[in-house]
Parts: structure tokens; C-alpha cells; sequence
């Protein structure tokens, strides 16, 4: 891996040294090709230190160094469960269409990344223009290299909470499933899993215009502390239900007399399991508590156990658990 390369995408390089690297870039095809590598994986790099094992995340980052340097792959799917910090990579489409008529800046911003997290694991990554994204497990986020024109335009499936960097002169827009969102710089969380019924948008702070890409003029326009549930072409306006539930950035899951059929849905998607209720009466309950990610589905089923009385059965080969009075 030419060095270069590293010290661009760490801020190492001048102004000057920058666009001399670049126009190198264009003009040396292998290089080329490294610096499109490097990209697509450069969001591990700007992962938060979210493990609670400072040598475990040390190892892991060492292995991502080792893959970039010897260059043997282009499709990457790193698997590193034991840390926290870990996601699997997967570089689902990448475009770099160049011609005379484009110019270096327009080539890298053509560079489009597919960022996926597997179950169990989350992510903090840094965007081109400085908006923070954190993703929950089973999340997807589809971003350019670099954002040019006169928007800034992500794509999101799952679950993600943006820190938008603030720019009045071009809005950044999510597009998620049908629905997009507008804003200049806030802080929010967006809630849509693919086969769920229900898209929902948390808005922390600033402002936030949600609607659908045919009727803009109709969309919602929302507040801080409010959030918008939106179930086919209808929205609904009502308050955060509490500021812990985004704790899961930083690995907790938090739930506030929330219905156990409620929890038992998101266990299964964030931890990609089977759960089975045999007895109705179970989603009847409710509970408060609060569990770390790493806990573990086991572990967090145990815990719940504790309050609301009921047998718990796992298929190991099938990775489903069975609720019973």
C-alpha cells in the first residue's frame, strides 16, 4: 500500500502535497486502484474506541493495518465478534467513472461506499463534510466519497443517528425506504429495518423536514423532543418517549415501561435470533431496565427472567429461544 495513501486520508499531507497526490492519482492506474481500496475501508479508521477491551480494539485495528497493507482483497468482509468496535465491511457497490471531462474532484466525490454492521455490533464514523454517524446493528449506510453538488445525500437501512454538520448552502438529505429527510445541521435518529411497519425520526436538536420524495410540500416539519412514526403514506407527530433511548450509541439499551413484545422485536434484530412466545400472556408485560450490548442475548433474556417469571429453551443449531409460563 503506497504510503501516500494513508497519510491523505489521516491529514498528513499540505494543501499543496494533497492535490499533487491526486492529480498522481489520475494518472497512475494502480495507484488508482489502491486509493479506491483504501476508501472503501477508511470508515474503520474513524470508528469511536467503543470496546471495553483497549487491547482487544488495539489487535483489531492491527489486523485492519495488516489486510490494507498486503492489498489481497477489494471485497472485505472482516469478522472480529470480540470487539466491539468491529464491523463487517462490505464494498457492495463502488463507482469511480472518470473521463477528460471530469475533473480530480468530481472523480473521488463518484466513489460511492456501503458500510454494513452485522448483528451485536455498532459503529461511529466520520463523514467527508464532518456530520458524525452512529449505526446500530443490522445497519446499512450508503454515502459518496465526497458530497458535491448542491446536497449532501446518504442512504440508510436500519437504524442511525446523524450529528449533521451544519452547511446553509448545501442540506443534507437521508433517504431511507420511501422517505427522505432534510436538514441544514441538527442531531437525529432515524428508525427503519426493512419488513418493519413503521418508520420512525427522532429530532434532538435544530430542525428537521420529513416527507415523501413526491410531495415534499406536504411533509412534517419537526421539533426538538419531537419524533414522527410513519406507518404507509400517514405520519404521526408525538413526543420523545425519554432521552436514554438513544443511549445505544454507546452500547446500552435502554427501555422504559416498554411492552416486552416490544423488546423481544428489537432482541431479535439486534442480535439476529429467533424468539418464540408460547404463552400470550408474556406480551402483556411490561419492563424497565437497562442492558449493555455486549451482555449478550442470553444474558439480557436471563435478566428479564428475573423480574417476569418464565422458562427460557434455546435451539443452539437454530439460534432460537422458546418463552414459556
Amino acid at each position: 500500500m503506497n504510503e501516500q495513501i494513508i497519510k491523505y486520508f489521516q491529514g498528513e499531507l499540505n494543501t499543496t502535497e494533497r492535490l499533487q497526490f491526486l492529480r498522481q492519482v489520475e494518472t497512475n492506474s494502480e495507484l488508482k486502484k489502491q486509493f479506491i481500496e483504501y476508501k472503501n475501508m477508511h470508515a474503520l479508521l474513524t470508528l469511536s474506541d467503543q470496546s471495553d477491551n483497549k487491547e482487544e480494539n488495539r489487535q483489531g485495528y492491527i489486523l485492519f493495518n495488516k489486510i490494507i497493507r498486503t492489498k489481497k482483497i477489494r471485497k472485505i468482509i472482516l469478522h472480529t465478534a470480540s470487539y466491539a468496535a468491529a464491523i463487517t465491511l462490505l464494498v457492495l457497490s463502488t463507482y469511480w467513472f472518470t473521463t477528460s471531462h471530469y475533473d480530480i474532484q468530481q472523480s473521488v466525490a463518484d466513489i460511492e461506499n456501503t458500510l454494513y454492521v452485522p448483528a451485536g455490533q455498532r459503529v461511529k464514523l466520520t463523514l467527508q463534510d464532518g456530520t458524525e454517524v452512529w449505526l446500530n446493528s443490522q445497519t446499512k449506510l450508503t454515502y459518496p466519497a465526497l458530497f458535491s453538488g448542491k446536497e449532501r445525500r446518504v442512504t440508510v437501512e436500519g437504524e442511525a443517528f446523524f450529528d449533521v454538520a451544519k452547511n446553509p448552502e448545501k442540506p443534507f438529505i437521508v433517504s431511507s425506504q420511501g422517505v427522505e429527510m432534510k436538514v441544514l445541521g441538527t442531531k437525529f435518529n432515524v428508525h427503519s429495518y426493512p419488513g418493519k411497519e413503521t418508520i420512525q425520526t427522532s429530532l434532538l436538536e435544530g430542525g428537521l423536514k420529513v416527507y415523501f420524495p413526491h410531495a415534499e410540500s406536504k411533509g412534517v416539519i419537526l421539533k426538538p423532543d419531537e419524533q414522527v412514526t410513519i406507518k404507509g403514506n400517514q405520519m404521526k407527530i408525538g413526543s420523545l418517549p425519554h432521552a436514554d433511548y438513544f443511549l445505544w450509541r454507546d452500547g446500552i439499551y435502554s427501555f422504559i415501561n416498554e411492552p416486552l413484545i416490544d423488546i423481544l422485536k428489537k432482541l431479535e434484530l439486534y442480535y439476529d435470533v429467533k424468539i418464540i412466545v408460547k404463552d400470550q400472556s408474556i406480551y402483556n408485560w411490561e419492563y424497565t431496565g437497562k442492558f449493555r450490548q455486549r451482555d449478550g442475548i442470553d444474558q439480557i433474556l436471563h435478566m428479564i427472567q428475573k423480574i417476569h417469571k418464565f422458562k427460557i429453551s434455546k435451539d443452539e443449531e437454530k439460534n432460537i429461544f422458546t418463552l414459556s409460563r
